[in-house]
């Protein structure tokens, strides 16, 4: 039943009263927002949770944050506080709580890394783990005390390497997997459909990483713990440990509950027994501004983050195909930032395992576009391989850590073949075609020898006429140099950087010194750091729009994912990276999905 004129009336009048108050709300929480940052007293301990997925960045929402609503951690959100903290006056000391952050080997060097710079400033840092496995360790050791309590352990057996392989489950479906590689040795990324185990190629690949992250890993231990790396090793092996174990044998300096580790800071800061010590968290120091403490106050510099496997379209996230890296989202933020004149440099910051090859390139003409205007620097987090490594080759200067993986510049094609599931179901299908390829992309048959022949055809022309000439001319090589070292070959940051393929070691505040130096900046005056893609605006996030059912079937997909192991996560990614190549999309990706425990 239609309403009448004065039921219309009434209701715009009801809508628009609605909407004042919601405006008036979002001012009052905003400002209150403002208002409540938080008193720091002076000589408190910044405890910082190491913990959670730690993505390398999360988009600020200072909506959803002046209305109390929890932000996830991210990764360079971590690295900020450090640097807060260090000039911070009211700042007397850190305390580390570390419970498995997800983050790889690269990004623990980071951490470690500013760990060290804080601790320059001549306050101290101590670490608490309840469980200590290798990587919570490795970055326990940067602090001056590590503290596990008396029921913990110590578990730093030794480095191994996983790689899965779905071939058995593909056979058993009645799948197969046609594909085509350049570089077939290193260029492994199809071999988790098309075999059982580890090809040479790869294994080769994997004992290199793991002799480079096992020898810093040792180094840097004895280092810290003053023990020769010899010791360190025979401790490893007789591992794992009790804390009093630890003690005892100078991993650590004590098996201390949580609050007796708060005493310890009590002690080492000059409190009074009887005085509470005084902590903010990390969630609280957030909300502390940058410039509150004398940083932020200079020229201009983007970050723009380029994190999760490269797709078409825009970036997203899921438990499904993780996070997406889309490269329209990317492209307008390098246009952006490119045509912001009050913006001097440009640092891109790449942790991809790569993805679609389109979409890498697309990225790379952006890039390539914003360096004409002004320098761009590139920091490798965890991971910059073959597309990651695409959009990065052609920056000013590349900075990465030492465990940074990188380099797989290669790249495959293929498609899923499905006729044995189909016959095991009963399916049958037909195909009426008009042109001699109409079928090349058929799901039920392999390649012809002649499909097969165009699709190597238009595979080589992507990586000799494309990939390679681009990484030359970024790397100023020849392209024959590049393809000694490129066909899908996985380099660490170090192995990187005696091939050229990398300039420097450090992390994002080394992009960022390298950026301020080539936009010829004051290198001792701090930057206002603008930060890239931005977060989606409060109006579309709380209205939703015609996204709005997308989202909701995406919180009920990741509801059911959620219940199930990483490892059968893992293989639903890589099952619809399979159906992706399906119309003949080249993926520069990496190898193998390399978990390092």
């Amino acid at each position: 039943m239609a309403l009448s004129k004065s039921a219309k009336v009434a209701f715009g009048i009801i809508a628009g009263v609605l909407i004042v108050c919601l405006i008036g709300i979002i001012v009052i929480a905003l400002l209150f927002e403002s208002l409540s940052r938080p008193s720091v007293p002076q000589n408190s301990v910044l405890v910082l949770n190491v913990s959670g997925s730690l993505p390398d960045y999360v988009p600020d929402q200072p909506f959803e944050r002046a209305l109390g609503i929890q932000q996830e951690q991210s990764f360079t959100t971590l690295l900020t506080q450090l640097r807060k903290a260090k000039v911070d006056g009211r700042i007397g000391a850190v305390l580390l709580d570390i419970n498995f952050p997800g983050i790889g080997w690269g990004k623990a060097q980071e951490l470690r890394d500013a760990i060290a710079d804080y601790k320059s400033g001549g306050k101290p840092v101590f670490a608490y783990l309840e469980l200590g496995s290798n990587k919570e360790y490795y970055i326990a050791t940067a602090a001056d005390k590590i503290f596990v309590p008396p029921p913990g352990d110590l578990l730093i057996n030794g480095f191994a390497a996983e790689a899965m392989f779905y071939k058995g489950s593909l056979d058993k479906l009645g799948v197969e997997a046609d594909v085509i590689q350049i570089g077939p040795k290193y260029k492994n990324a199809p071999d988790q459909y098309t075999k059982t185990q580890m090809g040479d190629g790869q294994r080769e690949v994997i004992d290199a990483i793991l002799d480079e992250y096992y020898g810093r890993y040792t180094s840097a231990v004895a280092q810290a713990r003053s023990k020769s790396v010899e010791d360190v090793k025979a401790l490893i092996d007789n591992a794992p440990y009790t804390p009093a174990q630890a003690k005892s044998l100078g991993l650590i300096d004590d098996a201390l509950y949580r609050n007796e580790v708060d005493d310890a800071l009590k002690a080492r800061l000059g409190y009074a027994a009887e005085t509470e010590l005084k902590t903010i968290s990390g969630s609280r120091y957030r909300e502390v501004p940058t410039d509150s403490v004398g940083l932020s106050n200079g020229e201009k510099v983007a970050v723009v983050f380029i994190s999760g496997a490269i797709n078409t379209g825009s970036s997203s996230n899921g438990l499904l195909n993780g996070d997406m890296v889309g490269s329209d989202t990317i492209v307008k933020a390098v246009n952006d930032a490119a045509k912001d004149d009050s913006i001097k440099a440009i640092v891109l910051r790449v942790d991809s395992p790569g993805g679609s090859a389109l979409a890498s390139d697309l990225m790379w003409k952006a890039i390539e576009n914003a360096k004409a205007k002004k320098p761009v620097v590139v920091s490798m987090g965890d991971v910059a391989a073959s597309g990651g490594y695409y959009v990065s080759c052609n920056a000013n200067k590349i900075i990465a850590e030492p465990t940074t993986i990188t380099g797989s510049i290669g790249l495959f094609m293929g498609k899923p073949v499905v006729k044995g599931l189909y016959d095991w179901l009963g399916v049958s299908n037909e195909y009426v075609m008009r042109g001699k390829n109409a079928g090349i992309f058929r799901e039920t048959v392999k390649w012809t020898p002649e499909e097969r022949a165009k699709m190597v055809e238009q595979a080589n022309a992507i990586y000799y006429d494309s990939f390679v000439p681009k990484v030359a001319q970024g790397r100023n090589k020849t392209p024959e140099a590049i393809n000694a070292i490129a066909q899908g070959r996985v380099w660490t940051g170090t192995q990187a950087k005696e091939n050229g393929l990398v300039d420097d070691f450090g992390g994002l505040e080394k992009a960022i010194s390298v950026a301020k130096e080539l936009a010829q900046l004051p290198a001792d005056k701090d930057v206002r750091r603008v930060l890239y893609p931005v977060g989606t605006p409060w109006l579309e996030s709380w209205f939703g729009g015609s996204q709005d059912q997308d989202a909701k079937a995406k919180k009920a997909q990741e509801q059911l994912l959620s219940q199930m192991p990483a490892d059968i996560r893992r293989a639903f990614r890589y099952a619809a990276m399979l159906d992706r190549m399906k119309n003949g999309e080249a993926m520069a990706l990496m190898p193998f999905e390399l978990t390092v425990k």
